[in-house]
């Protein structure tokens, strides 16, 4: 062998390193893309992206053609060296080049392209689309019965091949991808995303006004107690009953009242009659539901009832919308508060307080299945109503009674720091 030949050989040999390291790049470029930035791209008009979803619609030909291009490279590589390392070295030559080819092709044909391409997948994905789609079409009689045969061996094994190519994510997991959205987007409309997708988890149970706080008007009170209700309600729209709210007449909207007030034309008999019929809501009525039944049945406000049908609270559509935007204010109508921070550090909070509320506003993690309010998770845990004084562990938060009345716990003490053990402990 003339010193030519082996330049030659050398040259070839070097080349068919960067062809198998161009395949093992692509590789790792194509599978470690952002599929839904990819379609995103893809929809905007860009070729590159376009012609890489085209070779990600089946993964099992795009893989093909990979590993066939890699697996011919390594192969001819190998025998290059030989050929070269035995001209050299004689018999020896042979152990010599699978060593050095294997650290060769170790470093440059597989760590460093794959390296790259996991922090630049876009880029190279883009680079290699081009010519894996030329190499495809040229070889695909190769590819295609290299697949055949693989592609048997995978059903016999149940799995289809096109399965893995639409996977959508769940809720969870898009919450993940909002979350790490990062400086894309500002934390405001992350935080708006975040509450959109849990709606599905939130009932009206856990957003409604509960039947004891419902205002409404009694049409067996005198008239001039109404008179007096309407006239000065903070409330846009007033629930009707007889007697007991489980009797519900119907809703009125307060700006139609006052019209026929100020015209002098407003009775008992005009104020029912200018009632609209109850909507009524299941319990238990996820919120993303309820947002779109609101929407169809022309909707703003609903009595949320249990299976028996009696009426368990009120739910508004700002109510809903609040768990997406945040509490609204407005000059007439001032948000509550329901903690209170003590000196000594710890916190004294209403029995009425909403346990989601208070896990949102203080960072905890009360549990929220079953009681929706601190007072029925407090008798939920205990069974009983307790008397002031009584200490209880729930969810590994250490709270005391502070007052109890109308057969309900109004206050709660809770101390600062939360304990390890997450076990209730009375």
């Amino acid at each position: 062998m003339d010193v030519l030949s082996v330049s030659n050989l050398i040259i070839i040999l070097i080349a068919l390193i960067f062809i198998s390291g161009f395949f093992s790049g692509s590789e790792t470029g194509m599978m470690s893309l952002n599929r839904y930035r990819l379609r995103h791209m893809a929809r905007s008009g860009d070729k590159s992206a376009k012609r890489v979803m085209r070779l990600l619609a089946r993964v099992d030909r795009l893989l093909g053609i990979i590993l066939i291009g890699n697996t011919f490279a390594n192969i001819l590589a190998s025998a290059v060296a030989t050929i070269i390392a035995v001209h050299f070295f004689g018999d020896l030559g042979v152990l010599i080049s699978t060593i050095a080819l294997t650290l060769i092709i170790l470093i440059f044909a597989e760590i460093t392209p794959k390296t790259i391409a996991a922090i630049h997948p876009q880029k190279i994905a883009a680079i290699s689309s081009g010519p894996l789609s030329v190499l495809l079409k040229i070889l695909y009689p190769i590819v295609w019965f290299a697949n055949t045969v693989a592609n048997s061996i995978i059903k016999l094994l149940h799995i289809k091949v096109e399965s893995r190519v639409h996977d959508p994510l769940s809720s969870e997991e898009l919450q993940t991808v909002v979350r790490e959205a990062g400086t894309h987007i500002g934390s405001e409309p992350q935080d708006i995303l975040l509450r959109v997708l849990e709606l599905e988890k939130v009932t009206v149970d856990d957003v409604m006004i509960p039947r004891n706080e419902i205002v409404g008007i009694d049409l067996e009170d005198e008239w001039d107690d109404i008179l007096h209700q309407l006239t000065s309600s903070h409330h846009t729209r007033l629930v009707l009953y007889r007697d007991d709210i489980n009797d519900a007449q119907g809703m009125i909207h307060l700006r139609q009242v006052l019209a026929l007030f100020t015209a002098n034309r407003l009775s008992k008999t005009t104020l029912i009659n200018l009632a609209r019929d109850v909507y009524f809501v299941p319990e238990g009525t996820p919120l993303s539901t309820q947002l779109l039944n609101f929407k169809k049945e022309e909707h703003r406000t609903g009595l949320v009832v249990d299976e028996y049908g009696d009426i368990q609270g009120l739910v508004t559509l700002e109510d809903i919308l609040e768990e997406i935007v945040g509490e609204f204010a407005s000059e007439m109508d001032q948000k509550e508060e329901d903690v209170f921070p003590q000196k000594d550090g710890s916190f004294l909070i209403l029995g009425s307080a909403n346990i989601r509320e208070l896990n949102r506003e203080m960072n905890w993690d009360l549990p929220i299945e079953g009681a929706k309010t601190l007072s029925g998770l407090i008798v939920e845990f205990l069974e009983d109503i307790p008397k002031v004084g009584t200490g209880v562990c729930i969810g590994g938060y250490p709270m005391e009674v502070a007052k109890v009345g109308d057969n309900m716990v109004k206050l709660v003490r809770f101390h600062a720091k939360k304990r390890k053990s997450t076990k209730p402990q009375p």
